[in-house]
């Protein structure tokens, strides 16, 4: 989570209010104080906050809350004559693009500070690394617009920031820190967006580095702040950059984005608005509040509000990313009230709670299987069509089989495992260096038919492992499971025909069991021979088994 560095100096002048008293109330925002120090003290905030990764931020909601100020700001936007063209050869590429222009801005070493700190913070969380939103921030009066934002060659060429010589797109990528560190994002790009003015000047490559000509300084007085990505989080990052600055004293001004096919003005600094019944705020916090206590909570937490009768309608401040829901904004009443005024009471249950039969039986197996001699692991429950079918030779079809990952970012998470066994030739491929033999085991759940199925599977690996020594491991557990077995010959390719087996309880195929194929070996990089079983447990369950 994010840790956000607030110098008393600035924190101070921002509330009006001494840091003693500042101290006391900032674990009401909902953060972890992580550090005190003399002239600073270090917060972690949750990433649904991103409006407080700023001191303008906390200022601002400190100052609600300790009822210095009340209710919802109204943040004026003038129309401004500024304009950026949108060229369709960017639309594959990175399509959203919006902008704000900030003047009489006085910028000094805490205000750059501050402004870099919130920009990687927003990166880091809404923009997820920068994939989905990067932004730049640049000084105006040193750009010609209109801007056009355009996709260009790898050819094309600039002064990125803190650099002097004029370097290619492909240059950046390679030798740029910024391009090293965030040229993953345009690896398979066949064009590279750009923002370039009227002059022919390129300001920014989107989401790498902006142009040395653009640096802002303790000199700058008026700044054009774009933000590119693909969908609303790059209007969330704008709206809460435009209040931070605004809070500062600038003046926001309006950017006209000319799409092929459409307009727009941004920022909008206008309200979402929701609304709210009482009965819910009653129903979710357990007492009634009095109206003029919503309205109370609801100012302090910056909120506009219109109550009449039933139903609340609250103004919900554009800076804030994190409001979804009517139950977002009774959370904020609930905090706005004071958390320390609620009194705690144990609410009446039907019953006592007990440990659940499914996790007795994990427990049970895991104790089963440490005293067989093996060593549990746990792998991650995202996997690829890859490892799981064509290596185990085995076929599969999406949804029928598996449940596949929208958008997946490497190609070796692209699906939930359907199986646990692949996961664990992972594991031997990887300690294959060690000392033999080596016996490892996993419970954990997979994903059938749309359905979690509890799976416990096991491998043995040294040059000796065989059908006899797995089928015995297999006879122990089901003995300590007190449960009546067979077998029946199975027709699983991840196994060498002849000595692989189907494990039969109560009729119903409940596992597999055998020595790996060596086809199977191969693409896994083993050496050794394997001797595995894989056992649903879930199917254990549906068999009526009570422990």
């Amino acid at each position: 989570m994010p840790v956000v560095t607030l110098y008393w100096d600035e924190l101070e002048e921002l509330v009006g209010k001494r840091r003693e008293e500042i101290l006391e109330k900032l674990p009401m925002l909902g953060c972890d104080v992580e550090r005190v120090e003399e002239d600073h003290v270090d917060v972690e905030f949750f990433p649904n906050r991103p409006d407080l990764y700023s001191v303008e931020g906390v200022a601002r909601a400190l100052k609600g809350f300790m009822d210095i100020e009340f209710g919802y700001i109204d943040y004026k936007v003038s129309k401004g004559n500024w304009k950026i063209y949108v060229d369709e050869s960017v639309l594959k590429v990175r399509p959203r693009i919006v902008g704000c222009v900030v003047r009489n801005i006085r910028i000094d070493d805490r205000v750059l500070r501050s402004m870099i700190e919130v920009q990687e913070d927003l990166h880091w969380t809404i923009g997820r690394n920068r994939r989905k939103m990067a932004i730049g921030i640049h000084d105006l009066d040193k750009i010609s617009f209109p801007l056009k934002y355009t996709a260009v060659s790898e050819d094309f060429s600039f002064v990125p920031l803190d650099f002097e010589e004029e370097m290619s797109v492909r240059e950046i990528l390679e030798k740029h820190p910024k391009g090293r560190e965030y040229g993953f994002i345009l690896e398979k790009a066949e064009a590279y967006p750009m923002i370039i003015d009227s002059k022919g000047n390129a300001i920014s490559f989107p989401p790498i580095i902006n142009a040395e000509m653009t640096r802002v300084t303790e000199k700058t007085t008026n700044l054009f702040i774009d933000v590119t990505g693909f969908d609303e989080n790059v209007d969330k990052a704008l709206r809460i950059l435009a209040a931070m600055f605004a809070d500062r004293g600038g003046k926001l001004e309006s950017v006209e984005i000319i799409y092929p096919n459409k307009r727009e003005e941004t920022p909008d600094m206008s309200p979402m608005v929701l609304e709210v019944k009482k009965s819910e705020i009653y129903s979710l916090l357990g007492f009634k509040l009095s109206d003029e206590e919503i309205k109370l909570a609801l100012g302090r937490m910056r909120y506009g509000f219109e109550i009449g009768g039933e139903v609340i309608k609250v103004f919900v401040p554009p800076y804030r990313a994190d409001i979804m829901h009517e139950w977002d904004i009774i959370e904020d009443i609930a905090i706005g009230y004071g958390y320390d005024r609620i009194q705690p009471t144990y609410p009446p249950t039907p019953g006592i709670g007990r440990e659940h039969e499914w996790f007795k039986l994990k427990d049970l197996v895991r104790e089963i299987m440490i005293g067989l001699g093996f060593t549990e692991v746990i792998t991650f429950t995202l996997t690829n069509e890859r490892a799981q079918y064509e290596f185990m030779r085995r076929k599969a079809e999406p949804w029928k089989d598996f449940v596949p990952v929208m958008h997946p970012l490497t190609e070796e998470h692209t699906i939930i495992r359907t199986d646990i066994l692949p996961k664990l030739l992972e594991v031997l491929a990887n300690n294959k260096h060690h000392a033999m033999p080596q016996k490892v085991f996993e419970v954990g759940d997979v994903v059938v038919n749309l359905k979690n199925r509890l799976r416990l599977a096991a491998c043995v690996t040294h040059a000796k492992a065989n059908f006899s020594e797995i089928r015995s491991y297999v006879q122990a557990l089901m003995r300590e499971l007190d449960l009546e077995w067979d077998v029946k010959e199975s027709d699983d390719e991840a196994f060498i025909k002849g000595r692989r087996a189907d494990i039969i309880v109560r009729g119903k195929k409940i596992g597999v069991f055998g020595e790996i194929h060596p086809e199977v070996l191969e693409k896994f990089d083993l050496t050794n021979p394997v001797a595995a079983f894989e056992i649903d447990l879930s199917e254990i369950f549906d068999t009526g088994y009570v422990i």
